[in-house]
């Protein structure tokens, strides 16, 4: 059986990383923090700590991608240091929800900003209504053009990984060039204001400050991707580490920045009071409107299309890696495992998740999958964080071509903060928190059905 093709550099896997990272999270959460952080300073403060903790879980990742450089990611990490299990838990959550459910909403995202250019797009109004008992399928324009993308970057990255690095690389370069110019250009052309700086909505707590930290972590997350590509990448031991690096940096400084130029046009308490909710609920928007006034919607929405993509493209392309390594190990359905012997690419479990995630487009159930599961991604890479210290006591003589920097400080801090998130989602969301947890449990009974001598594939 043909195995995966070892094809990528640090670049690559840099490019998978910033795409993935990138997300709406930066134009949505930055309201949240600023009613937590009420202060220009100290807001922006706590997304450059973010960046740390973010950083300091890449370097985790990157002494396990290269102490095991498999496909899979933290599903790897967490059936090396705590058996199969909970590896087959984070794997099922990623499919049915953790990847899936965000490359639905994504490709309904993208629809929508193309609908701001081309009405049609974004038209919601359904062509088809079927019943199929609990849930119904819609299918509407809007609908049509997100399944359409899911297919086109499905395909790409289906027929290999050199098609599929070229799209990816450049859909990264694109989004980050877009993000670069439009901070170059707000600074330096935008109507704002540097007083903006010195202007306080109020006094800011430590408990606040600390408490602000949850919603920018939850916007850092997706740092770990280049992991899951680890068994594609040459020298693992030296390009993981460093597409893990050089990814994660390039985030934290492009967030910094963005949260700059949100403060030199906006008043953090203008900002804040407006929850998020201006121009549609995009910071973005807002802020472009305030700067350079109303004709920067079209710009705007074109290049958030763009965007949208370079983050679709990494979740096509870094997802079907779990599911592959799930069924290698024989907890996945055996079809899963395939690679194509052309294309040298896990193409059923390309398939497998753009299936998944087209059915939740025209089920529309996506966003509460997604709701429901966002703390299991914090959760999970808490849990992968932890098995650093598992296995490093278990084998201390095992070649480590790349150490964790700031162990055991840094990942420690990184296991609490991702403790703190879990915990306040749970607290704060009781009711999402819940069903988040019943869907990931309701993976145990699948495992057991999935593993040899169950119903594994059939």
């Amino acid at each position: 059986m043909p195995g995966l093709d070892r094809r990528l550099g640090p670049l690559d896997g840099a490019a998978v990383v910033a795409s993935n990272v990138i997300g709406s999270g930066i134009f949505l959460l930055p309201a949240v923090v600023s009613q937590l952080t009420p202060h220009p300073w100290w807001m922006i403060g706590a997304w450059a700590a973010g960046g740390a903790l973010a950083f300091a879980g890449a370097m985790a990742y990157a002494e396990l991608a290269a102490l095991r450089p498999r496909a899979g990611g933290e599903y790897v990490y967490l059936r090396e240091a705590f058996g199969p299990l909970p590896a087959f838990l984070t794997g099922w959550t990623s499919f049915v929800a953790g990847f899936s459910g965000a490359i639905a909403v994504g490709a309904v995202g993208f629809a929508a900003y193309l609908g701001r250019l081309l009405p049609a797009a974004g038209d919601t109004r359904p062509w088809a209504v079927v019943p199929l008992g609990v849930v119904t399928l819609s299918v509407s324009p809007q609908a049509v053009v997100a399944l359409a993308v899911i297919g086109v970057l499905t395909a790409v990255h289906l027929i290999g990984l050199g098609p599929g690095r070229v799209v990816q690389n450049l859909l990264a370069a694109t989004k980050v060039a877009l993000l670069v110019a439009f901070v170059a250009v707000g600074f330096t052309l935008g109507d704002g204001s540097s007083a903006h700086f010195s202007e306080a909505g109020g006094a800011v707590s430590g408990a606040s400050w600390l408490l602000a930290l949850l919603p920018v972590m939850f916007a850092y997350s997706g740092w770990n991707a280049a992991s899951y590509l680890a068994e594609e990448i040459r020298d693992p031991g030296r390009n993981v580490p460093l597409a893990l690096g050089l990814g994660t940096a390039c985030v934290v400084v492009i967030y910094v920045l963005l949260n700059l130029l949100y403060v030199y046009a906006l008043p953090v308490t203008e900002f804040a009071a407006a929850g998020g909710n201006m121009a549609g609920g995009n910071m973005a928007d807002g802020v472009a409107e305030r700067l350079f006034g109303p004709g920067a919607a079209a710009p705007v929405a074109a290049a958030s299309a763009v965007m949208i993509a370079a983050s679709l493209s990494a979740m096509v392309f870094a997802g079907p890696r779990v599911y592959y390594a799930m069924a290698r190990d024989r907890q996945f359905f055996s079809a899963a495992a395939a690679v194509h012997p052309r294309f040298r690419t896990p193409a059923a479990a390309i398939a497998a998740q753009s299936a998944w995630a087209g059915l939740l487009v025209l089920t529309g159930t996506f966003r509460q999958l997604v709701d429901y599961t966002a703390f299991a991604v914090v959760l999970f890479a808490g849990v992968a964080v932890a098995a650093l210290f598992v296995l490093r006591y278990r084998a201390p003589d095992a070649r480590r071509p790349f150490r964790a920097w700031g162990y055991p400080a840094a990942p420690f801090v990184f296991v609490l903060t991702s403790a703190a998130l879990v915990i306040n989602a749970i607290w704060r969301n009781p009711g999402p928190s819940l069903a988040g947890a019943a869907l990931i449990a309701a993976g145990i009974p699948i495992y057991f059905l999935i593993r040899p001598g169950g119903l594994r594939g059939s």
